[in-house]
């Protein structure tokens, strides 16, 4: 895989220039996520509405991304459907200050999680015509760091504004400047590259000597038929999701237990988004060049998160926040480029947003069942996402047994060569 040496071409600078977009939206929501589980609690929601809160606004944003995604390339309005998402996405978040009562301020986290399901698919699909030139794992990596630098801002400016004595309140209302750059930023990215389907630089690489497998591989996602291998990687991500902790819970965990301050909880997220960060360049360049050997790996060890979370002391929980960056970078980074991997070229915002309609079902489940074994023992939520999360590695590798090898697709040769080799 060729390292990217040209960063001043159009393809790399709109990666960069959404980027810079996520960055801020990311210190918008991800600020607010630092202290949402405190601040439901702090309104009398008990820690299984925390959870199922928690779950049920991250299914709605992923289910509703298959809806987006269709809409998107039926219509071909990537932009139009990106601006109201960002819109209501960034909206909700400072609007959390107005809340008066749990059942208000559930609604507008799952007003932002709505919000940020619209403007996900053609997002990413928009991104996906950079893939060709840049590599899958690198393009998600890049734009998943710029993310994650956001969400690890957003939490320490949170965290200061309460060290300050700003309150909840204030802290979401200072969360609106964020807000106010992303949209800006969003408006620049549109008026400079108003139709990034041009982006696609990928060259004909079609060679006479292809095997049966990989010319049926092509075939199928060319006909725009989504394959085995890709309902297989759903099903993967789904067991994935269901083990994979929301920080809601956590920070509800931190309060009611006090291990931290107030203060601290949006610090401990800043932890787990600023590894996120090295996560993801480290994760995304290593599976352009090793394919799907990296996504187990780092499922075995964002798996080890919940027991250091639930089971130890302070010490345990600083340890366990870069394990959750490993696990926000399967989901912001791996995934995204498995999924480029397997998609029918003429339905991207389908398929991500169908594939993510999945790991949402497989989030709420988890969250759900979480949220009732807190308040019935700890030990039993965290063999429950010890085991979902590990449920998903049999599954990763029989997808990858099948996942179909178009020509000039890298990563899904390198994701299948290690383990059909065997």
């Amino acid at each position: 895989m060729n390292t990217p040496r040209v960063p001043a071409s159009p393809a790399f600078r709109f990666v960069l220039t959404m980027g810079v977009v996520n960055l801020f939206a990311d210190m918008t929501y991800e600020g607010g996520g630092g202290i949402n589980g405190a601040f439901l609690g702090s309104l009398g929601a008990s820690a299984a509405a925390v959870a199922i809160i928690a779950g049920a606004g991250e299914f709605l944003g992923y289910a509703m991304r298959a809806l987006a995604g269709y809409f998107a390339d039926r219509s071909g309005r990537y932009w139009p459907l990106t601006f109201v998402g960002y819109v209501i996405n960034l909206v909700a978040v400072p609007a959390m200050a107005l809340a008066t009562g749990w059942p208000a301020a559930a609604m507008l986290v799952f007003a932002e999680r709505t919000g940020r399901a619209l403007r996900k698919p053609p997002v990413e699909a928009m991104l996906s015509y950079t893939t060709s030139r840049y590599g899958k794992g690198w393009v998600y990596a890049v734009n998943s760091a710029l993310d994650e630098t956001g969400a690890t801002l957003g939490p320490i400016l949170v965290a200061a504004v309460l060290f300050l004595g700003g309150g909840f309140r204030g802290a979401y209302a200072t969360l609106l400047v964020s807000s106010v750059l992303a949209l800006a930023s969003l408006t620049l990215a549109q008026r400079r590259f108003p139709h990034p389907s041009r982006l696609d630089e990928e060259p004909n690489l079609e060679r006479s000597g292809k095997d049966s497998s990989q010319q049926e591989g092509s075939a199928a996602l060319e006909s725009g038929a989504f394959t085995l291998s890709y309902w297989l990687f759903m099903c993967a991500a789904s067991c994935f999701a269901a083990g994979l902790l929301s920080y809601e819970l956590i920070s509800f965990h931190l309060t009611r237990t006090h291990l931290t301050t107030v203060v601290g909880a949006p610090l401990l997220l800043a932890l787990a988004t600023g590894g996120g960060v090295l996560a993801n360049l480290i994760l995304g360049r290593s599976y352009d060049r090793f394919g799907l050997p990296v996504v187990l790996v780092a499922v075995v060890l964002s798996a080890l998160c919940a027991p250091l979370v639930f089971l130890g002391g302070l010490a345990p929980l600083v340890l366990a926040m870069p394990l959750l960056g490993i696990g926000y970078a399967v989901q912001d980074t791996l995934l995204k480029a498995i999924v480029a991997g397997v998609m029918p070229p003429g339905r991207r915002s389908l398929a991500f947003g169908l594939f993510y309609t999945g790991y949402g079902c497989g989030w709420l489940a988890g969250s759900v069942v979480m949220g009732l074994l807190y308040e019935r023992s700890l030990w039993e939520l965290v063999s429950f996402a010890l085991l979902v999360q590990l449920a998903s590695v049999p599954l990763f590798v029989l997808a990858g047994r099948r996942m179909p090898r178009p020509p000039g697709s890298d990563a899904a040769a390198a994701a299948r060569a290690p383990l059909s080799s065997r």
